[in-house]
């Protein structure tokens, strides 16, 4: 059995997930605590463009949508990247100011991985 990966939250992440509705919290937890022992989750879905490697779950609850962007791409860590409860009136699209959030977030983590690494970035 492989060890469980060491979940690493970059910015609010956190935070923000344990402001959500109880059960958003215990869902988002149970996905990522399967990814940390490397399991393929069912509910998740890859973005695309510059958040490519990202990997984002999707929660309804009372009416709202919650969602949580993670990456596994870096090897031996889960990067959480952001928690956000979906304000979009526009159909099922994420916003562009939290695209542009979970872009930078995934640019730092990829620094951060090569600096805990000892690699160049």
């Amino acid at each position: 059995m492989q060890s469980k990966k060491p979940i690493i939250w970059m910015g609010s992440s956190r935070s923000d997930l344990i402001a959500m509705p109880e059960g958003v919290r215990k869902d988002f937890g149970g996905a990522l605590h399967g990814a940390q022992e490397g399991r393929q989750l069912e509910q998740a879905k890859p973005l695309k463009g510059k958040s490519k490697g990202a990997t984002q779950l999707s929660e309804d609850h009372d009416g709202d949508t919650y969602r949580a962007v993670f990456t596994v791409e870096l090897e031996g860590a889960i990067y959480v990247l952001h928690c956000f409860q979906k304000k979009s009136k526009s159909g099922i699209s994420t916003p562009r100011t939290d695209i542009d959030l979970i872009e930078r977030r995934l640019k730092d983590a990829r620094a951060l991985h090569a600096q805990r690494n000892g690699k160049k970035s």
